[in-house]
Parts: C-alpha cells; sequence; structure tokens
C-alpha cells in the first residue's frame, strides 16, 4: 500500500493561545485541549490537523530547537468562498489581535488572497478561488 497524508501537525509554544486562533477559522476543537500538551482535530475528509506543544517535542527529540525568531514552522492555506470573505476574516483575525502579515490583495494569479499569523509566527494564508 503506498503512504498516505493522514495527518499534519504544528508545534505551538501556548496551547490555549494557538487553539483559540484556530478555533476562529472552524476548527472544532474541545475545550479542554487548551490545558493538553497534544491536541487534534479531524478535519472534512478524514485528515487530522495536530497540535503538540515545544516541551511535548522536545519529550522524544531533546534536540528540536524552533526556527530562528520571524521565520515560521509551516503555513496553511484557508479557503473561503467569496473575495468579500476574504477581507472580512483578516478584518475579524486581526481585530481580534492576531499579527496581519498581508492585507488581502488582488494576486496575480487571480485569488483574493491575504495572510495572517497565528500566534506562533505560521503563515496562515485566506483566499478566494479565481472568479
Amino acid at each position: 500500500m503506498p503512504a498516505q497524508l493522514a495527518a499534519f501537525g504544528i508545534i505551538v509554544d501556548d496551547m490555549a493561545r494557538a487553539l483559540a486562533f484556530y478555533r476562529e477559522l472552524g476548527i472544532e476543537l474541545p475545550p479542554d485541549a487548551d490545558a493538553q500538551p497534544h491536541a487534534e482535530a479531524t478535519l472534512p475528509g478524514g485528515l487530522r490537523l495536530l497540535f503538540d506543544t515545544a516541551d511535548t517535542i522536545r519529550s522524544f527529540d531533546d534536540e528540536w530547537q524552533p526556527p530562528p525568531d520571524g521565520q515560521h514552522r509551516m503555513e496553511l492555506a484557508f479557503e473561503l468562498d467569496t473575495r468579500a470573505e476574504v477581507d472580512e476574516f483578516y478584518g475579524r483575525l486581526t481585530s481580534l489581535g492576531y499579527h496581519g502579515y498581508k492585507e488581502p490583495w488582488d494576486a496575480f494569479w487571480g485569488q483574493r488572497y491575504a495572510i495572517v499569523h497565528d500566534p506562533d509566527s505560521n503563515g496562515v494564508s485566506l483566499f478566494s478561488p479565481n472568479p
């Protein structure tokens, strides 16, 4: 059987802070996950999104180090139905105090696009499909 992508993970410094951000994006996570060293959500289609604290990673990889300041650990992209929703989501997330990295713009490839940083400085792209 060929390997199949089943899950991807994000290493976080503060679980509650990170999960609050992803809940704003519609990821369903139980409230008690905020106090756990590992949390996960099953996404539509069965793919799992995993969250682990840096301490959890170091429990089995004592040499793990986060990337240098200002460099993200990974990037996610969330598709929205309309161009207006990209602007609205960006505005909502930045009004909640999350770092707006790139304000919404009309990308040369035809999508409405914006980038927000999650609490661990990972890029989270918001985009609408080509019209």
